[in-house]
């Protein structure tokens, strides 16, 4: 799918970035976040706008979103089976986004499994598979991205350490354009099938209206705090140690609709960079209104 670009959105996204960064403490922190907007009102003609949008960053857990396509692809296909155990690991793979549960899915889509380390032949063979992801990436058209790694909590180890690379120059890698993409074509239906799309849609649904029990999970600590109340929120976020990332889908009151991905890095633990940007591009566009003080949220990224 080929976005349009909106110069509305693209206005809507420069005057949010001016706004939060002057605002900052952070003097780099216009170079260290990438905006992709989508204006999805109209499901057959989205149009974007982005900053610094084909910067390649790592995405976390964000990736896990490629995953989910091309197993519904394969499944499509015929090439793995559709199983129970296949669809709770995709569930919790998005849901509660577990590593354990994505490690298996890359496993089932790619016939490959971690373990120790492989004879140079078998290596180079192992590596050919686990890139399966990136050559039906490559065929759809989609650049500068790099989706064959597991998520690790603690590792990789064995061959997975070495297929990152002795300075890890093969780790997964996103841009905010690429990701805005592949979340637009999952939110018009044109992910594998419409019916697929809903599928992979609807794991993301994320409700941050209730009580946060966690004020880092994926509905309340990253865009969640700039929906305004009556809107619906789906996402997929991305967390580490140095990086902060949500991709992000929302339709409002009104009737509009607007894909927003964010990613940050150096401010992993600042939770207000994201929601801040969201809530001014959402009024920049006049997708939504902010009743109160309380529905304003958060407080000014720092």
């Amino acid at each position: 799918m080929k976005l349009s670009h909106s110069a509305a959105v693209q206005s809507a996204i420069d005057k949010a970035v001016q706004e939060i960064t002057r605002a900052s403490k952070h003097t780099n922190l216009a170079r260290e976040i990438a905006i992709t907007a989508v204006d999805v009102s109209m499901a057959d003609s989205p149009a974007s706008g982005s900053y610094r949008g084909d910067e390649k960053i790592y995405p976390a857990s964000v990736i896990k979103l490629f995953y989910l396509e091309v197993a519904h692809r394969w499944m499509e296909q015929g090439k793995i089976a559709d199983t129970p155990e296949l669809r709770r690991a995709l569930s919790d793979m998005i849901v509660l986004s577990c590593n354990e549960a994505t490690s298996y899915v890359v496993d089932v889509i790619t016939g490959t499994t971690s373990g120790p380390e492989l004879p140079e032949a078998e290596m180079t063979e192992w590596s050919h598979k686990r890139n399966a992801i990136n050559r039906y990436f490559t065929s759809r058209g989609f650049t500068n991205i790099n989706a064959n790694q597991k998520p690790w909590g603690e590792g990789p180890y064995g061959r997975e350490r070495i297929f990152v690379g002795e300075m890890y120059t093969n780790r997964n890698m996103l841009t905010t354009d690429a990701t805005a993409r592949l979340m637009t074509e999952i939110v018009v239906g044109k992910a594998v099938s419409p019916k697929r799309s809903a599928e992979m849609l609807e794991l993301m649904a994320r409700d941050p209206f209730t009580p946060a029990k966690d004020p880092d999970d994926q509905s309340h600590g990253f865009t969640g705090p700039a929906v305004p109340r009556g809107a619906k929120l789906w996402s997929k976020a991305g967390w580490t140690s140095q990086t902060r990332h949500d991709a992000a889908y929302i339709e409002f009151p009104n009737g509009k609709k607007l894909v927003l991905v964010i990613f940050t890095v150096n401010h992993a633990n600042e939770r207000a960079i994201i929601s801040d940007l969201a809530r001014a591009i959402i009024s920049q566009l006049n997708f939504g209104t902010y009743e109160s003080a309380k529905d304003l949220g958060g407080e000014t990224a720092r």
